[in-house]
């Protein structure tokens, strides 16, 4: 997942490890947590080991567009860049829409992520799997709260009807940008829709 993130980020320009890992930050949004930064720079390591991405040196750059050396004594930061071996492989993973691209929420969120450079089938395959996988947990979470709901203690009982509201709100979602795709429909921004209000739940009873 690391390694699709980071040469999705490269594909669109060069850009040092800092710029990266800020940049990994905004795209992901909510699926960052799907990154881990320990691993950044032995991923870009093992990149560079397999003609996937090159480093080069930041340079100043002239009025006129052309570069210059920086100063004496001046160290550039490394600039990593995606080589054409690099733009083969992302493609290649943006085409992969199998199970590990909507089996867990991470694996889903990042390919989320780059789903304007997928074509439309895939974007649908990946869609349409991630709903079948939700739509199983959900009936899952439902049976548990039909057949233990009166053996469960308030909290534990509480937690299981949250993991159902989410699971019913990601399918609604998943609905709507599956008929997006059909119908050829970009997904609404925020500034379509006013946010709804959060649903009203009954306190916990002890």
């Amino acid at each position: 997942m690391l390694e699709f993130a980071i040469l999705g980020l490269l594909h669109e320009s060069p850009m040092h490890g800092y710029e990266l890992r800020k940049q990994l930050a905004t795209k992901l949004g909510a699926f960052r947590a799907a990154i881990s930064y320990g691993s950044l720079y032995p991923t870009l390591r093992r990149l560079q080991a397999g003609g996937l991405i090159t480093e080069g040196t930041e340079s100043t750059t002239t009025a006129g567009g052309g570069d210059v050396p920086l100063l004496a004594g001046r160290r550039g930061r490394v600039v990593y860049k995606i080589t054409a071996e690099g733009k083969e492989r992302f493609q290649d993973l943006l085409g992969n829409a199998g199970p590990e691209t909507y089996d867990s929420e991470a694996g889903f969120g990042v390919h989320f992520a780059f789903f304007a450079r997928t074509d439309r089938a895939t974007r649908l395959r990946i869609l349409e799997g991630r709903r079948r996988r939700v739509e199983e947990r959900r009936e899952g979470l439902r049976e548990v709260l039909s057949r233990a709901a009166e053996r469960l203690d308030a909290y534990t009982l509480e937690l299981q009807r949250h993991g159902l509201d989410a699971c019913e709100r990601e399918v609604r979602w998943l609905e709507e940008l599956i008929a997006n795709e059909r119908s050829g429909q970009s997904p609404r921004t925020t500034a379509d829709q006013p946010p709804s209000d959060p649903p009203k739940r009954s306190p916990l009873k002890e």
